[in-house]
């Protein structure tokens, strides 16, 4: 039996034995998803957005940052706007081990970009954590988002294509020009790989790790860099 179908059987499986309840509200979930309808509704989707960047903007279009100096990503998709319940449920995963945090990020992350109808990239490419830091924290959030992200499209995963070449600071005790200097050379592809690849992280604030991730790419021979994340830092 195909991956797919076996995962789709089991799902369903877990939906019928286990009551959904939402991880915001606790409320019940709905549609067997852990989260119920009215913050269902409530989430700060991410609706006009720069194409680029996915900075959200009044109208759609490109930002004037990404005008004056056209990032290494050609794409980037957020579901959401970096705000209340996301500011919660993110670092409950990528801090907290909360995977059922995880499974819902990645569940909303699927139908974001299945709705949006994006370019299909070839393969999928999680911004990989050094192995220092992923010997610590015991699992890298990025992986567990384009796992299921993958399995669900129907899409190659590609969880060795890129690799951290030196451990960093962390991003987030960082401003925004030292955050582009302490991922200079930071990471290295492994190839090969496909043409177009889509990057998968679980939250965009400046852009400094998805565009250097993307540089790395783009060195190896890749024409075309996207990115999905669950989340855009406004």
């Amino acid at each position: 039996m195909e991956a797919s179908k076996v995962d789709g059987w089991l799902r369903q499986l877990g939906r019928g034995l286990l009551v959904a309840r939402c991880l915001i509200c606790a409320e019940l979930g709905a549609n067997g998803l852990d989260i119920c309808v009215n913050c269902r509704q409530n989430l700060p989707v991410n609706l006009t957005a720069c194409a680029r960047c996915a900075l959200p903007l009044p109208n759609p279009g490109v930002c004037g940052s990404c005008q004056q100096q056209v990032p290494s990503l050609d794409r980037c998709h957020a579901a959401f706007v970096y705000s209340f319940p996301l500011d919660r449920l993110v670092p409950r995963l990528k801090f907290h081990r909360d995977l059922a945090a995880g499974r819902l990020l990645a569940d909303l992350l699927t139908e974001s970009v299945a709705s949006a109808q994006l370019p299909r990239p070839a393969a999928l490419v999680p911004v990989p954590l050094h192995a220092g830091r992923l010997r610590q924290r015991g699992y890298d959030q990025a992986l567990e988002l384009a796992r299921p992200l993958a399995r669900r499209l129907k899409l190659s995963l590609r969880a060795d294509g890129l690799r951290r070449t030196r451990a960093t600071a962390a991003q987030s005790e960082l401003d925004a020009g030292q955050r582009q200097r302490n991922l200079q050379q930071a990471f290295a592809a492994v190839g090969p790989l496909p043409a177009h690849v889509a990057l998968i992280d679980d939250v965009m604030t400046t852009g400094a790790t998805l565009y250097a991730a993307a540089a790395a790419l783009r060195r190896a021979g890749v024409q075309r860099v996207d990115a999905w994340v669950c989340a855009r830092v406004p």
